[in-house]
């Protein structure tokens, strides 16, 4: 992702301050198809971002963000930049990963002042495992207890009467089906005005999906929750099946054909991309989908 924004996919100020550029150059079916663990990196930053704003905007902002394994994502920084603040943004990963995203906020300006900005009220509370301003919180959690988790982010000043969206960005693959359920299924019986959106693998099953799951496996990584990525179907009924009211699913090759055409062009001249094939079958295996549970009939 660091290369991609590099090389001028997007643009993206703040994630420099956390991830060195790789010295290795990456293939462009990389940048714009897929890695071992996402697809479609300028896809999926646009087909989650279309998702997340338009929350944000038919909330007129009056909501909060739970970002669910955040790691070095700098979605507040950018929100902030486009005047899209919810009014209250959160973030959660292991106490490990949270750690070093606070020391690297500490120590460098450009990501300290936008919170600092942004922030009123108390003092602004940080330490090694956590950090809470009026407007954005890290906490270190463990998503597979649900417990846990609400206690810490009530600690932090969650709303549960907001209206609310979670995101998971290739978070649910790695818990089991069993684990990834109690997390949506406390969301939704949580908020109850709530969306979530959920990107990761999908169609898993076929030939394309094995070798995708023996690679990962090569590389001692486990995907515990893979046989519900089996389709868009059990992608959808997961959802429904936690207390979510209705739910959409759709592969990366059918949001890359949804945005805009003229940056898509854009995108794809500054690359040539000659393996069109790979990309396609990339595109397929992977999935953006949400859901919304809404009381309040928004």
């Amino acid at each position: 992702r660091r290369f991609a924004v590099s090389v001028g996919y997007w643009k993206d100020p703040y994630i420099q301050h956390f991830v060195r550029q790789a010295k290795e150059r990456k293939a462009p079916e990389i940048n714009r198809g897929n890695s071992v663990c996402a697809a479609g990196y300028y896809a999926r930053v646009h087909g989650v971002s279309y998702l997340i704003k338009a929350f944000l905007q038919k909330t007129q902002c009056n909501s909060q963000i739970v970002n669910l394994g955040a790691g070095m994502d700098t979605l507040f920084w950018r929100l902030k930049d486009e005047n899209l603040l919810p009014r209250k943004y959160f973030e959660v990963d292991f106490p490990m990963i949270v750690a070093r995203k606070i020391h690297n906020i500490k120590s460098k300006p450009p990501l300290s002042k936008p919170i600092m900005e942004s922030h009123s009220g108390d003092s602004l509370l940080i330490d090694s495992h956590s950090l809470d301003s009026s407007r954005y919180s890290i906490v270190g959690a463990d998503l597979r207890s649900s417990s846990d988790l609400e206690e810490k982010l009530r600690k932090h000043s969650l709303d549960t009467h907001l209206p609310t969206l979670l995101v998971a960005e290739c978070v649910l693959v790695y818990m089991t089906p069993q684990q990834s359920a109690s997390l949506l299924k406390w969301a939704a019986s949580t908020f109850p005005v709530a969306m979530v959106i959920n990107y990761e693998q999908v169609n898993m099953r076929d030939r394309f999906g094995q070798i995708m799951i023996e690679n990962l496996q090569r590389r001692h990584c486990n995907l515990a929750g893979v046989e519900l990525c089996s389709s868009l179907d059990s992608q959808r009924e997961r959802l429904l099946g936690s207390g979510w009211d209705n739910a959409r699913a759709v592969d990366m090759m059918k949001v890359y054909s949804f945005l805009p055409q003229a940056d898509v062009r854009r995108i794809e001249a500054l690359e040539f991309l000659d393996e069109k094939e790979l990309f396609e079958q990339l595109m397929q295996h992977y999935c953006i989908c949400w859901a919304s549970k809404d009381s309040s009939n928004l």
